[in-house]
Parts: structure tokens; sequence; C-alpha cells
């Protein structure tokens, strides 16, 4: 291709409003344009980057056994009404009605689409199992659409869904995906891990996510610094935390005045008493499809609550603040909430167990309660709410746990036959008896593939695409195009690095050289070919955009030097 023969427009300076790295740098360069928040036009640089990472996954997913369909992007309501799913996905999922009063939506996941296109045609055990993935665009209407790429409202993504005879089968599907999956990131060579999540609202007994490494994502996840346990923080959990000094002794549930004092950190200055010691209360509004109500979680005062997990253990839609009007209404005493005595529902964090000589709230203004007891609390009321920090000790081996940012690309599920079991999926078993899919759900965000790899791969000057996914993998750059031995030899070149396969781009612009430069650096071409005034001596210079390393080739070598780099 010729610079001058396709589509390739970049700009002087990046958009006002972007702020990450790969959402400033594919604008720039030419590679996407927005038309409306968080919607883009891929132009030809993004589109054939696209494009061969659909090839890449494609080519994984053949090879594991996986059939490639495609659904339609708009999706009829009945379908998500069926699945209990339309109430509950919240105003992300975008509805409308067409001239007859229709209700249909855009689908951000496929689940029920791929159900009803399998039940009545899979009716046999000897049918399955059976993987169908698709490779297409998806909606989700963002409230905060931002970050180009990576938080889009409409994206590129790969969905595929698995349907087995048999809870076993579909765990063995699981462990194929992540082994592909694997392979799909490491081919377009990005640094990742594979991590223990939450299963959201798409729902199942276990997921795992796969992370791109990166400082701007927007994901937490804890890493055992001496095993590999890796977890995003909403899932993450930690061996028991060792008391940090000798515990505070204590009479009995004795009130304590404490006028004004509501913090952990003031709290913990009055009694000289490690926060580890407190019981703290953090109040939340728990939002269902029927009713909200106020539910209290209580955790060490020296822990944060993490509210995925929070959500989970009560399982709720959604859960929002109160204020402490509606607390006191409700006849809570804010600031001095004690885990008894509630009119409402009240979920402690594991570590709470079993705890005696804690000091909590008394129920009381300005009131606590010191050597509280909590031994004697129903099993039943504890969970895992406390969010994992830094340096906690790993569930598995007890090294510390170390946390980093990620960038959420792919995503798998063990979804059981919470869908099948809703829409009426099944098939006949070996005795005859109806039964209910079980399935597995795959996504990859293909189009977010796209940003995290700038994300992990750009310097100041613009991106470093890996060369599995590059544009192209040279830039001959002329220095002069008016000069004609430069000219002449560059088109030479041009054509025997097409001749040899050699995915390659031709800088015939008139512009200035410096022009150039400034493009090759900012696109990110994995290799330039200066062709200059070198030439007079025999040589041009091959730079590597990695680390803009120059060396000097003979022009008769030049070729074949490229070639070997196109092939590693």
């Amino acid at each position: 291709m010729r610079f001058s023969g396709t589509f390739i427009h970049t700009l002087k300076e990046p958009p006002k409003d972007a702020v990450l790295p790969s959402h400033k740098y594919l604008v720039q360069g030419g590679f996407i344009q927005q038309v409306a928040s968080g919607i883009y036009n891929f132009l030809p640089l993004g589109k054939i980057v696209l494009e061969k990472i659909r090839s890449i996954v494609k080519e994984e997913l053949d090879r594991a056994g996986a059939i490639e369909v495609q659904l339609g992007f708009v999706t009829p309501c009945d379908l998500w009404e069926e699945s209990g799913r339309l109430g509950k996905y919240g105003k992300e999922l975008l509805r409308f009605t067409d001239r007859k009063e229709n209700c249909f939506l855009l689908g951000p996941t496929h689940e029920e689409m791929m159900v009803n296109l399998v039940r009545g045609r899979i009716t046999s055990y000897k049918q399955l199992p059976i993987n169908l993935y698709q490779i297409g665009l998806k909606f989700r209407d963002e409230a905060r659409p931002r970050f180009g790429l990576l938080r889009a409202r409409e994206f590129v993504m790969k969905d595929g869904y698995s349907f087995h005879s048999s809870y076993e089968d579909m765990e063995r599907e699981y462990r194929l995906m992540e082994e592909t999956y694997r392979r799909i990131v490491e081919r377009i060579g990005l640094e990742f891990r594979v991590v223990e999540a939450d299963v959201g609202a798409i729902g199942g007994s276990a997921s795992k996510e796969f992370m791109v490494l990166a400082e701007s994502g927007e994901d937490d996840i804890a890493l055992c610094t001496g095993c590999s346990y890796a977890a995003n923080v909403e899932a993450a959990t930690r061996r028991a935390p060792t008391p940090p000094q000798e515990a505070p002794e204590f009479s009995n549930f004795e009130p304590f005045y404490t006028p004004n004092l509501t913090s952990i950190e003031e709290l913990s200055k009055f009694f000289k008493v490690h926060p580890y010691y407190f019981v703290k209360a953090v109040a939340k509004k728990a939002v269902f499809d029927d009713r909200e109500e106020i539910v209290l979680f209580f955790l060490r005062g020296s822990d944060e609550l993490q509210e995925v997990k929070a959500l989970n253990a009560v399982g709720a839609n959604e859960l929002r603040d109160v204020g402490d009007g509606e607390l006191r209404e409700a006849g809570i005493v804010p600031g001095f909430i004690a885990p008894f005595d509630q009119n409402c529902r009240i979920v402690l964090d594991r570590d709470l167990q079993g705890a005696r000589g804690v000091i909590c709230g008394g129920n009381r203004e300005d009131y606590h309660l010191i050597g509280a007891d909590l031994s004697r609390f129903d099993e039943s009321l504890f969970c895992d709410i406390a969010e994992v920090r830094e340096g906690d000790g790993c569930p598995h081996c007890g090294a510390p746990l170390k946390i980093t940012k990620g960038i959420e690309v792919g995503h798998i599920f063990q979804l059981g036959t919470r869908y099948s079991e809703a829409m009426g999926a099944v098939f006949l078993d070996e005795n005859g008896k109806a039964r209910p899919f079980v399935m597995g759900t795959y996504g990859i965000g293909v189009s977010r593939l796209i940003a995290a790899a700038i994300e992990q791969n750009h310097d100041e000057r613009g991106m470093i695409w890996p060369q599995e996914i590059a544009p192209y993998t040279v830039d001959i750059v002329v220095s002069n195009m008016k000069e004609e031995g430069q000219r002449l030899f560059a088109e030479e070149l041009y054509r025997e690095l097409l001749q040899a396969q050699v995915e390659v781009i031709l800088d015939d612009r008139p512009d200035r050289f410096g022009v150039k430069i400034r493009d090759f650096e900012l696109i990110g071409f994995p290799y330039a070919i200066i062709v200059g005034r070198g030439l007079k001596e025999g040589k041009v210079e091959v730079v590597r955009r990695r680390d803009l390393h120059r060396e000097e080739v003979e022009m008769g070598h030049v070729k074949d030097y490229i070639v070997e780099l196109a092939k590693k």
C-alpha cells in the first residue's frame, strides 16, 4: 500500500477530551473517528488491526472446534423477559419499539438469542456438546462512555456459548476455552493474567477474566508474589489477617461514653487501640426487583467494604448510599450502629466470625460498646465482604498479594442451567428424560483489544504495535521524493517486499521528511526503512519503533534483512 493511495489522515494534536494514550493516539493517528459519545468509525488503519485480531480469534476458536454463526444485532424483548433479565439489566440496555409497538433492544450480550437458536434444534444428548460463537457488534448504553474504545457504547465482541449434557462436560469445555483464550492473547503479543472474577449480571457458578496488564486499567487485580493465584479484587480472597498486636482487655459489653466520635480513626486514637479491634458499620440501600431495603454491613475497622461482594451477599441488583435522615427514620443511630437489635438485614464479614473483645457502636448517640462478643452470632450472617489489600496473605500459599491494574479483554463463565431452565431449552438424556442444557459462555472484546494493546505499548511519541496486529510491518520512508535515486530505489524495494509477502507501506508523499518520521512514530509501524542521503554510500537506515534503535544496512541486503525481521 502507498500513503498516497490510501485514506490515512493524522492530526497534529490529540482530541481535547482524550485522557488515555490509546484514545489520544488512535484518533490522532487516523485509526478511529468519534461520531457520537462512545460510538466510533474505524478508518482503514483501524479496520486492518480490527480484522487481524478478528482473524486470530477465529483461527483459534475454529481450531478448538467452535462453530461460527451470526445472530441479529437487534433482539426481541420477549426473549429477555423469558430469561428474567429484562428488568434487571438496568439503563445500559437500550430498548426501543418499532412501528407496530413491538419491543426490541440492542444486544449487549446474546445468551437469550443463542438459547433460542438451539432449543428445538438440539433435542438429544447424542447431538451434544456444541459450541457456537459469533463476532459482531454489541451495544451497551454506558452512562459515561469514556477512554475511547476501552469504554465505548458500541463495540465489536466475540461471544460464544456451549451446550452440554452434564456439568463435567461443561467444565471440560470451560478449561478448553481458557487455553484457547490464552493462545489468542499470546499471539497478539500482550502481557496478561487469567484471574478469578465475579460473575456479575451474566450469572453462573464461576468465571475467569483475561486481564491485560496496564497502569491505565480500570480493574484492580490481586496477584500472588509466591504462586499463580490471581483474582479481580471484586472476587479476590485472602488468608485471615494476623492480629496486629495483643488484643485489648475489656469487660464484656460495657457501654462507654464517646461524644462525637464516629470515625474509626478518631476512636482508635481515643481508645489507643488498633482499628483491627473495632467493628465498622457501612449502611447501604439494596435495590431489588420489587423493593428497596436498608442493609447494614459490618467489618473490622482496618478493612474496607468491597461493594461487589456486598451486592452478591444480599442478592440485590444495586447498592446505593443511604443518608443519615433515612437511617434515623428506620431507628438506626448513624455513627453508633451495633450489629444487633436492628430492624433490617445485617451482614458481617467472615473475619469477624468468632471475634471477642471488640468495640462496636452502642445503638445510642455518643456511646460505643467495649468488649463485644460476636462468637455466638449465627454462622449464616457471615460472608466475605472485605476488600483485599496489597500485602494481604494469598489464600493458597500465604505469600503477600500485590495489587496491580488490568484491562479486561476476555471473560469466561460456567453458566450452568440458569438460561436453559428459564427459557425451557431441554434435550432428552440417555433415559429419554427431558433435562435443561448445561451451558458455558465465553466473550472477548475484539475492539477493546486494540486499545489494550496500545495502553501496554506506547511512548511519548505514539503507538508501538505488536507485530502480529500492526497495520503494516514496514514503512518505507523516502526522505526526498524529488530525488530520483531515492524514489526509484524505494519503488523497487517496495515491489520486492510485496513479492516476499511482507506487509509494507510506501510513504511516497511529497511532504517534508520530518512530517513522515513523526507519522511513523505516531502510527507505530514496527519498522521503518529510511531511504535518504546514505543511499549515495550504498546504505539505508532501519529504525525499530519499539526503542527507536537505528541501524545502517547495505542497500543490497536490506530486502533479506527485513524479510527475516518480518518472520520474527
